[in-house]
């Protein structure tokens, strides 16, 4: 184990250097709420001893994602339930990531991708039919561009024939806090700064609940929506830490990354699904080329750019393109 309070590295310096690269692979391409770049120390810190004990032990270097929960059911931000060339290009970018980590550590390393729309399915709208076809859609994916270094993980898989209720009722009761407790540390963050994280993740949820139920779907108040919105952002925490708990224990030996911004040492690694291009996820939007880079953003953006939308030869719309 690596003792930074001393000072002391009592490791081999090669594993060590070689775990600090692969880590510098994942910086490069962070979501962070500081201005760190992939060398800075803290951000090493929370996942170099799990790096350098599978490179200790040259085994592959294990990191889980909770993403690709499904869809959006905002059709002003997506295409349609079905994964799209957003998301393709995710799992590919992803799939590369790992390639990289190989050539600068034999074994390489795999991406176990915890996809949690089953977690949420019931909180944000999404049908749970379209769930299970995105679902099997991204493991066909996986399969047909030969992704080698990815794979999933789905709360289905928890207690197979039982009902999806009764699976999330299970993660929280085995894995979650009462949501009491969870107002009280909103609400204690909002008061005091050393805890403001859980405060800036509720707005954020809320804000992000909202805007995924503004469509014409949807026959109530925008004042009635945030106010829905509000309460369901505690049961959005709630899951997700449920879920995140389950995942540790899970995969315990997992370096765990994030989608979401992370503050410098956080335990969790925040990082981008399609390099530096974009902080959108493909599940709340569109891709869009321009001048053939590809960026992703919300469908209503795409179409006041007066990008045109392609599709496939099966007539399913992929993506949008911005004529030069």
């Amino acid at each position: 184990m690596l003792d930074y309070a001393n000072g002391i590295q009592n490791t081999s310096s090669q594993e060590l250097t070689i775990a600090q690269k692969i880590l510098g692979e994942f910086l490069k391409v962070k979501r962070s709420i500081s201005d760190c770049d992939e060398n800075c120390h803290h951000c090493q810190v929370p996942h170099l001893d799990k790096v350098y004990e599978s490179v200790r032990k040259n085994h592959p270097i294990e990191f889980v994602l909770p993403a690709f929960p499904g869809k959006s059911p905002n059709l002003n931000k997506v295409l349609g339930h079905l994964p799209d060339l957003a998301e393709e290009q995710s799992l590919i970018f992803l799939n590369s990531l790992c390639e990289t980590i190989q050539e600068i550590y034999t074994p390489g390393a795999k991406i176990i991708i915890c996809s949690d729309g089953r977690v949420f399915s019931d909180v944000v709208g999404m049908k749970e039919d379209h769930v299970t076809e995105y679902q099997m859609s991204i493991d066909s994916l996986i399969t047909e561009l030969k992704l080698s270094h990815l794979s999933t993980f789905h709360l289905d898989e928890i207690a197979p024939g039982e009902s999806f209720e009764a699976i999330r009722e299970a993660l929280v009761l085995t894995h979650g806090r009462s949501i009491e407790q969870i107002r009280s540390d909103v609400k204690r963050g909002q008061a005091e700064s050393a805890h403001s994280e859980i405060h800036r993740m509720y707005c954020g949820l809320v804000k992000f609940l909202v805007e995924d139920q503004l469509h014409p779907e949807i026959k109530i108040s925008k004042s009635q929506i945030q106010k829905q919105s509000r309460k369901k952002a505690y049961h959005m925490i709630q899951r997700s830490n449920a879920w995140t708990n389950l995942i540790e224990e899970l995969f315990p030996s997992a370096v765990r990354l994030s989608i979401h911004p992370q503050a410098c040492g956080s335990k969790k690694l925040g990082i981008q699904l399609l390099g530096k291009e974009t902080w959108m996820t493909p599940w709340h939007g569109v891709a869009v080329k321009i001048d053939g880079k590809l960026r992703l953003m919300k469908r209503w953006q795409a179409e006041e750019l007066g990008a045109n939308l392609v599709r496939d030869r099966n007539g399913k719309a992929r993506y949008f393109e911005v004529a030069q």
